[in-house]
């Protein structure tokens, strides 16, 4: 995942695009703050790739959020820039699973941990996380799983 990152970078930089570049680097730069973080708890090997995909997912989410405020403020054009670095992160992430696809594993991994009240949630949204990072909005499948316990 860091050679792909890594590669991206230096195509982007060789084509002058100057938007993909500057998001490549804030990814990076969100790797290795993480990175630096495992360091002082102890860990000598950099983030895994799964934790990489999950910087990726956060990283999206908190450019959505910004979008929204900017065009409720009106300013268009820096909710166009947050939705072009959405689009240059999502190149990196898996494909994302339809909602169909989200119900259909969640349904799958509550019935493989024999998941039966609210209590067995945090069980469930972990395995779903170690199965599926990156290619879902746990948001939108937390709620599946509540609907599904009984909530």
């Amino acid at each position: 995942m860091r050679d792909q990152i890594a590669t991206a970078m230096k195509q982007a930089l060789k084509a002058q695009e100057k938007r993909r570049l500057g998001t490549i680097r804030l990814m990076q730069a969100a790797i290795k703050d993480r990175d630096i973080a495992g360091r002082t708890n102890g860990a000598d090997a950099g983030v895994s790739d799964d934790e990489i995909l999950s910087i990726l997912g956060k990283m999206i989410k908190q450019r959505e959020e910004s979008a929204v405020m900017y065009e409720g403020a009106g300013r268009v054009e820096l909710a166009t820039q947050e939705r072009d670095e959405i689009v240059v992160i999502r190149e990196f992430l898996p494909a994302q699973l339809s909602e169909d696809e989200v119900a259909t594993a969640c349904d799958e991994v509550v019935a493989t941990l024999g998941a039966e009240s609210l209590k067995d949630m945090g069980r469930v949204m972990a395995e779903l996380k170690k199965r599926y990072a990156g290619q879902m909005d746990f948001g939108k499948a937390g709620a599946a799983v509540k609907k599904k316990l009984g909530a």
